[in-house]
């Protein structure tokens, strides 16, 4: 049997896993807030104040067990590869899913929660070994753009799916019911993903062709060479391209948990929403985000089709994405009324995710073979403890209803992945193992 568009189907189902991923993951943000929901059953006896840090103590937590498991995943990914990579990561972000209704007070859910991001964390440098794998260099970009798309799409229902459930059901059931998707996802994982594009007996000889012939980085040489090993860490740190993709990410990737995590709790404290207005506006911002990562695939797929090298095509869709954040992240300083607010939300998450497919891509265009899975895994770590240490601060330092600040620093961060972009890489191109 052929498949035709294979590469298709298979970036189709890393999308969807990334659409179980973001429902999982913002399942307890929004029960958080709910009426009746886990802050109010298990500490009604403290103010907003209170709950924000017992919140944000979690979150950091999550975090950073997340900005752990990028790098162990990475590693696991270029091991093990991409289809027991991903069954592996969901497999386990599931189980800890479910393991949230059995729990309660802090120290329950700092656990199932550190759980789901250690697992959770596979996701994207599984998704960048994925793309690594499986499309040509000029498809590298609009093909994370629909892994991001998927991303975006999972936050944009998710809200309004578990505000939902939550008027209808307990939250321990809702808990129950979100694990079961990703066991399910498995299944016809398991079944497409049977082996890599070389060997692949779905795929077509013309889409091989394609896929084989485009990956302008590609380590197998016309020698026959074997597939390059991973270089060590010491030696991949050596190129001060690797920190510039480090430091891009890890400035990038805050300014999106920003909105992740702290959404629901911004509605409820600076514009006193209940869990009708957090269902009402809470997704709204994940449009922009959805679109985005459309327009930034689809961008840099243009700027190709112009005959732009890698290096112009990714700075200049990164530059458009930056230039779009700055502007809308100061404007929300003061925006006057929720649907302002998440109308501007949603253009920073329209530049954010602009600009994050091609800096995603970036360990790809840079390196070869198993250190691809290697770098994405270092970078997603640095951006998961960056964003960590942002959350403690919102939770632990900042008035429940005070977030401008939070804003200011975000414009700050869209300057640093300019720099490093710019500074650290001034030429994507591939490099040779040392």
């Amino acid at each position: 049997m052929k498949v035709k568009g294979l590469r298709w189907w298979i970036v189709g189902l890393i999308a969807l896993a990334a659409v179980i991923n973001y429902i999982d993951r913002q399942a307890f943000s929004v029960l958080w807030e709910t009426e009746g929901g886990i802050a109010d059953e298990l500490y009604p006896e403290l103010d907003a104040d209170g709950r924000k840090k017992i919140y944000g103590s979690i979150g950091t937590y999550f975090i950073i067990a997340y900005a752990l498991g990028q790098a162990l995943f990475g590693r696991i990914f270029d091991k093990l590869g991409t289809r027991f990579g991903f069954a592996l990561s969901i497999g386990f972000w599931s189980l800890a899913t479910g393991l949230h209704a059995l729990v309660s007070g802090v120290l329950g859910f700092t656990f199932v929660r550190s759980l789901l991001g250690l697992a959770e964390a596979g996701n994207w440098p599984g998704a960048a070994k994925g793309n690594a794998e499986w499309f040509p260099t000029n498809e590298r970009a609009i093909a994370q753009g629909i892994f991001n798309f998927g991303a975006s799409f999972g936050a944009l229902i998710s809200i309004p799916l578990i505000g939902f459930l939550a008027q209808k059901m307990h939250w321990h059931i809702i808990f129950m019911i979100i694990a079961l998707l990703g066991f399910l996802w498995l299944i016809p994982w398991l079944i497409v993903l049977k082996v890599g594009p070389k060997k692949h007996p779905w795929l077509t000889d013309e889409e091989k062709d394609r896929i084989l012939n485009g990956q302008r980085n590609e380590v197998a040489t016309a020698n026959g060479e074997e597939e390059q090993k991973s270089m060590s860490y010491g030696k991949l740190l050596g190129f001060k391209q690797s920190w510039g993709v480090i430091i891009a990410t890890a400035a990038i990737d805050p300014i999106w948990w920003i909105f992740v995590v702290w959404i629901p709790n911004y509605l409820v404290n600076v514009f006193g929403v209940g869990i009708e207005g957090i269902t009402k506006y809470g997704w709204i911002p994940y449009l922009g985000a959805m679109i985005g990562a459309w327009f930034g695939g689809l961008l840099a797929k243009n700027f190709f089709n112009k005959g732009w090298d890698v290096n112009k095509v990714r700075k200049a869709t990164i530059g458009v994405g930056c230039a779009i954040m700055l502007p809308a992240l100061l404007s929300l300083s003061n925006p006057g009324t929720p649907l302002i607010a998440v109308l501007i939300m949603a253009v920073v998450l329209f530049g954010f995710q602009t600009a994050i497919g091609n800096i995603q891509t970036l360990p790809s265009d840079l390196y070869s073979g198993k250190s691809v899975g290697t770098l994405s895994g270092l970078a997603g770590m640095s951006a998961k403890f960056a964003a960590a240490g942002l959350t403690w601060y919102i939770g632990s330092k900042l008035p429940a209803d005070k977030y401008s600040l939070v804003f200011l620093i975000g414009a700050v961060l869209v300057a640093i992945v300019v720099f490093a972009v710019w500074v650290l890489i001034p030429k994507i191109k591939p490099l040779q193992k040392a």
